[in-house]
């Protein structure tokens, strides 16, 4: 990466973390997402960023159940190659991201937990009906994105 893309890699990162994402996370998307490559390894991302094997692998364990990453298989190669995925930000907005899932179960259950009639069910309530309703929704949402992209 030039200067200027680095730069701008870790401007994003910045932003990222300053809004709760961690910051190897953030700078391991940021090098995904400015690479000029197809694909990249974790060794590459680790040289670019300056970062042990560790915290990179760390960072891509994170991403991967958000859909902001994916393994590619590279014939010939034995190393584990990624990259940022052409549906992207579709999937980190669908019903494929395994955290909102998730997170939609662990409200369903804490209400049960605290049971549904307490202040903290309703609120677990409110939140398991909130993503319950992006998802239902957010399919139609990225539709209309997938058409109107197509038109440009």
């Amino acid at each position: 990466m030039t200067e200027h893309t680095t730069e701008a890699a870790e401007e994003l990162a910045l932003i990222l973390t300053r809004n709760g994402m961690q910051r190897m996370t953030a700078r391991v998307l940021g090098i995904l997402l400015f690479t000029q490559q197809d694909t990249i390894t974790a060794g590459e991302i680790a040289e670019q960023l300056k970062a042990s094997p560790g915290s990179v692998s760390g960072a891509i364990k994170m991403l991967t159940p958000t859909g902001l990453i994916e393994k590619v298989p590279v014939p010939g190669s034995r190393r584990e190659h990624f990259r940022f995925p052409d549906d992207g930000w579709p999937t980190l907005m669908s019903a494929q991201n395994d955290v909102v899932r998730l997170m939609q179960e662990a409200a369903e259950r804490g209400a049960a937990a605290v049971g549904p009639e307490t202040t903290a069910g309703r609120r677990l309530m409110d939140m398991r009906d909130f993503y319950a309703y992006l998802m239902k929704e957010l399919p139609a949402v990225i539709d209309r994105w997938r058409a109107e992209r197509k038109q440009m």
